[in-house]
């Protein structure tokens, strides 16, 4: 059943989100040769703890870390570690974090010092497809005309979607109805309405779609070992269109 919100609890949706790309912001800074992951994954709960939030992925389904850290050829999930991160690496960075009753989720990619043309490709394209994705977030569309309109910005751009893993609606919940594919033919799905609000978030492959789970039963990598980025917004629809929440001033 898809909840809608009503102003004042987008304005506390709106209030998490800030705080996630508050976090976002300051570990995006961070980032740079001989970094490693498990020291933004502490730093990311230690932000979150000092604004009175509490971090939302760590101990949800067993998950044991703050935030999520993909590097490379990792899609989403994976976990914060001692490893240096190098020169030419891209890391995915996904955190959401739990403040007064309300859910925030949002994800980003970063490069590591200078890198290859292809990945920056890849980073500028898997933004955009996001961005073209929240532009048909407007009363009266599908649900799948934002899949659609990602999909599409990703394979003109010659790259692949993931289609193992969706986008969500949020809320008191980290994960509500409904899911939000990244794929999809325009014009399915539910009509959408004013008080939506949904965690859009296409990850993107250089090579195939497809992807596996490691054995430690969550991080997931591509199949054919090719790059993968990941962006996510926090946003709600309303009368006059779509306004992004997880943004450091709360709207774009």
């Amino acid at each position: 059943m898809v909840i809608l919100k009503s102003p004042s609890e987008i304005d506390k949706i709106r209030q998490s989100n800030v705080i996630v790309a508050e976090v976002l912001e300051i570990l995006r800074q961070k980032i740079k040769c001989g970094a490693d992951t498990l020291t933004l994954d502490k730093l990311s709960e230690e932000i979150a703890l000092a604004r009175n939030a509490t971090p939302a992925f760590k101990g949800y389904r067993g998950y044991p870390y703050s935030l999520c850290t993909s590097v490379n050829h990792q899609v989403v999930h994976g976990f914060p570690s001692k490893r240096s991160l190098e020169e030419g690496d891209i890391l995915s960075m996904d955190f959401g974090i739990f403040y007064n009753g309300y859910y925030g989720d949002a994800a980003i990619t970063v490069p590591v010092g200078e890198i290859s043309g292809a990945a920056q490709r890849l980073i500028k394209t898997t933004e955009k497809a996001l961005f073209s994705g929240i532009e048909q977030a407007v009363p009266g569309k599908r649900l799948s005309d934002i899949s659609h309109a990602i999909q599409s910005h990703v394979e003109a751009a010659g790259f692949s979607v993931v289609r193992r893993f969706v986008g969500h609606g949020i809320g008191k919940a980290l994960h509500e109805d409904p899911q939000v594919p990244n794929y999809g033919k325009p014009g399915m799905g539910i009509r959408l309405k004013p008080g939506m609000v949904l965690a859009i978030e296409p990850m993107v492959n250089i090579g195939g779609y497809e992807v596996k789970t490691l054995e430690d039963g969550w991080t997931t990598v591509t199949k054919d070992g090719s790059l993968s980025a990941h962006f996510e917004h926090t946003i709600a629809i309303t009368e006059d269109g779509p306004v992004i929440l997880s943004t450091t001033n709360g709207r774009e």
